[in-house]
């Protein structure tokens, strides 16, 4: 008799980040900075030293808590960049614990994004419940790098 073999769903084995070359990063670029997906903020290069490599100096700030972060490497060398998307989601309610519900596409709904507990995303949400205490249809965009999705900016739809 043959026994028959099970397997756990896998991902696709693909990486949340890309390789870039540390000399040809521009300001607004993403990269990942001490292990944190960052958007440059600030880059300077330095001219080439006596053991030939030129430097780069590269100033970030991560994206979903706002704090920064510095490094510096060689321009000819990789630095990893993440991937980074954005999508758009109908806003249909915000919990008192800061959890939002989202409506998706295909009609279903995605409760599993949370505001921070930082000023920045405390701001954005009580204009967020504002908005949609008024009766208003509110369209949020998040944005998504490393595995985690945050809202970053929102518009009102024309009722």
């Amino acid at each position: 008799m043959v026994e028959e073999e099970t397997f756990e769903k896998a991902e696709s084995g693909s990486s949340h980040t890309y390789p870039v070359q540390a000399g040809t990063l521009h300001k607004g670029d993403y990269v990942m900075l001490k292990g944190h997906p960052c958007k440059l903020v600030e880059i300077t290069t330095s001219k080439t030293g006596k053991h030939g490599h030129a430097k780069a100096s590269i100033m970030g700030i991560d994206v979903f808590t706002g704090k920064k972060y510095e490094d510096s490497c060689p321009t000819s060398h990789s630095i990893d960049a993440p991937f980074v998307s954005r999508k758009e989601y109908q806003l249909l309610d915000i919990g008192s614990d800061g959890f939002v519900t989202l409506l998706l596409e295909d009609g279903s709904t995605k409760e599993d994004l949370k505001f921070a507990d930082n000023e920045e995303d405390q701001k954005l949400k009580d204009k967020l419940h504002d908005v949609l205490t008024s009766g208003k249809d509110v369209i949020v965009g998040t944005m998504i790098a490393m595995g985690e999705e945050k809202i970053i900016d929102y518009r009102e739809l024309a009722n």
